[in-house]
């Protein structure tokens, strides 16, 4: 089986902006920054759990790894995470 390059979001150390508030849905999550005034759906409740617990963990794969997200997903993960980094609803963390 041919090896797939890792998405490079994966060893990237992010975090929830501090301007956006998640707000839970049946659905998944609502997204708002405040300071863009955008507003983003997350679909799916397992993305949610991810985007809450990057603040946990050093890299966004260790955080879908203690999400138990079956590493298949990862890359379709990695791109949900690099499209809300690219919203601004994510940012890298410093220190």
């Amino acid at each position: 089986m041919p090896t797939v390059a890792a998405h490079p979001v994966l060893g990237r150390s992010l975090g929830l902006h501090p301007q956006v508030a998640l707000r839970p849905e049946p659905f998944g999550a609502l997204a708002y920054h405040y300071d863009t005034r955008r507003l983003v759906f997350l679909k799916h409740l397992d993305v949610v759990r991810v985007v809450e617990a990057l603040d946990d963990h050093d890299t966004v794969a260790d955080a879908l790894v203690a999400c138990d997200i079956d590493p298949a997903r990862h890359d379709a993960f990695a791109k949900a995470i690099a499209s809300l980094l690219d919203s601004e609803m994510l940012r890298d963390r410093t220190g």
